[in-house]
């Protein structure tokens, strides 16, 4: 028998058509939680969201619907409606990213919600919150990105120096989203954690200004990082036989393994370089020295003496690379579930662990309104505190 989950006994309703809201839901459903997803009757756009799986399915929803419930309604169609409200009244958590123009319509704006369920932590999830002068504004993950700043950073280090004159760049797949549905999930259990029904507003773009933080810091002294300059002193992005590995060395001991790494040449020991300024000043010196010295190094070779040695290194994986990974597969990373089709997919678990064994995936991605029968017929239950 599985060992209970932190959120079992928790009932979550999601009402999503974004990245960020449903996987605030996924979280919360790998932690035990039975989330169900209110979709509208076209089905959620996450369905239809590429890339797509042999069988024809989203990939992506593959992944954000695991472990999730389906049920269909239409919150125009006040036998819907009433249905929708019954299902929110056996739940603790409602996620919802409907526009904040839309929300009275549906009965679904703070007023309303709080009105009729009282007990319920009401979780929006949007762009740029639900309050303030951009709370009407919409925002893909190239929006987010770059409103959060990470993007007016990107491409950098090696890249910018390769690239010069490419234009901004997004992080692939959908990070920023992402983002925000970590910051959303741990707001929404703090809310419930507290075991007072409130409104709680996560933005997406706040989330993502927490990722840069060192950069907006630097805005007190006046400075402003931009991605032509902005990159390590030394280390960063380096190029190796096979590949591209990731260096990074912020302690003296890590550069006393580097030295070593390197085989102890006479550039890497000269005295002065024992002096972390000093070592700061010559960072283009030393990069150009160890990219020339990486050049003819296999990457797998590089980084596990790396490893060895406490030198902060990691390679760039290919997908396939990374399902095959030793230790994604020793940390049961992944697990496997049905597809869309007559395939089986592998998915994340989940990016956190309450005990030596990774949490389970038990439930693909539901087919839409797979669970139809219980929106008409879901009993309130007493809400549960979460524990400590």
């Amino acid at each position: 028998m599985e060992d209970p989950r932190p959120l079992d006994g928790i009932r979550v309703v999601e009402r999503a058509s974004g990245v960020a809201a449903a996987y605030a839901g996924r979280l919360l459903a790998a932690m035990g939680a039975e989330v169900f997803m209110a979709e509208p009757p076209d089905h959620s756009p996450l369905r239809r969201e590429a890339p797509f799986l042999p069988g024809g399915g989203s990939a992506l929803f593959a992944y954000l619907g695991a472990e999730k419930r389906s049920v269909l309604c239409d919150l125009a169609d006040p036998v819907d409606r009433e249905a929708f409200h019954g299902l929110v009244a056996a739940a603790q958590i409602l996620i919802d990213d409907t526009p904040v123009a839309d929300r009275a319509g549906q009965g679904l704006d703070p007023a309303s919600v709080a009105a009729r369920h009282p007990h319920l932590v009401h979780l929006s999830v949007l762009p740029f919150g639900a309050e303030g002068p951009k709370a009407g504004w919409c925002g893909a993950e190239i929006n987010m990105i770059h409103a959060g700043g990470e993007g007016f950073l990107l491409p950098n280090g090696l890249s910018a120096d390769l690239f010069p004159d490419r234009p901004p760049l997004k992080i692939a797949g959908h990070f920023a989203e992402m983002q925000g549905g970590v910051a959303a999930a741990l707001a929404g259990l703090s809310a419930l954690w507290s075991g007072q029904g409130q409104f709680v507003d996560a933005s997406v773009q706040d989330a993502n200004v927490a990722v840069g933080a060192f950069a907006v810091q630097r805005f007190g002294d006046g400075s402003v990082e931009h991605r032509s300059t902005r990159s390590f002193r030394y280390g960063g992005v380096i190029e190796c036989r096979d590949g591209f590995v990731e260096l990074l060395t912020l302690e003296e001991r890590q550069w006393e393994g580097l030295v070593d790494l390197l085989g102890r040449p006479d550039w890497a020991t000269d005295p002065a370089l024992r002096d972390a300024a000093e070592r700061s000043s010559r960072g283009d010196t030393i990069n150009a020295n160890i990219r020339d010295w990486a050049s003819d190094q296999p990457v797998a070779d590089l980084v596990a003496r790396a490893q060895e040695l406490g030198v902060p290194m990691a390679p760039y994986n290919t997908p396939d690379e990374i399902l095959a990974g030793r230790q994604e597969t020793a940390r049961g990373i992944f697990r496997e579930v049905a597809g869309p089709g007559e395939e089986n997919v592998r998915v994340q678990s989940a990016p956190f662990r309450f005990g030596a064994q990774p949490l389970p995936v038990a439930q693909a991605a539901p087919a839409p309104g797979a669970d139809q029968h219980l929106l008409v017929a879901h009993p309130p239950r007493e809400a549960r505190k979460v524990q400590a």
